[in-house]
């Protein structure tokens, strides 16, 4: 079963240059079954403000991103929310990928 998922989390700042590392260097998307999907939703985040970050991803999990937060978004974010959704929301904001660019440089 998939699902939709609106996901807002706050980056943790002294992570974010590792965190583009594992994003960049394959490790993320050879990651099962999930790693393809959290690389993308990566590329599509947006910095909407107060030191937040949203995105959608598609889950294959029934407890919202169980995988992808013990394997890579609990090292890196803190205050993870996720809400059920239909269809992918329209996000307002600078990039995120952006962001992690300048960080791992």
């Amino acid at each position: 079963m998939d699902v939709l998922y609106h996901v807002k989390a706050r980056p943790i700042p002294e992570k974010m240059s590792e965190f583009y590392t594992i994003l960049t260097d394959g490790s993320v998307e050879s990651q099962y079954p999930d790693g393809k999907e959290l690389l993308a939703s990566m590329r599509r985040a947006v910095m909407t403000g107060d030191a937040t970050i949203e995105w959608y991803e598609t889950c294959f999990c029934p407890t919202p991103l169980k995988h992808e937060r013990a394997t890579v978004l609990g090292k890196y974010f803190t205050d993870l929310i996720t809400e059920t959704i239909n269809s992918p929301p329209t996000i307002s904001g600078k990039s995120f990928w952006e962001y992690l660019e300048r960080s791992g440089k």
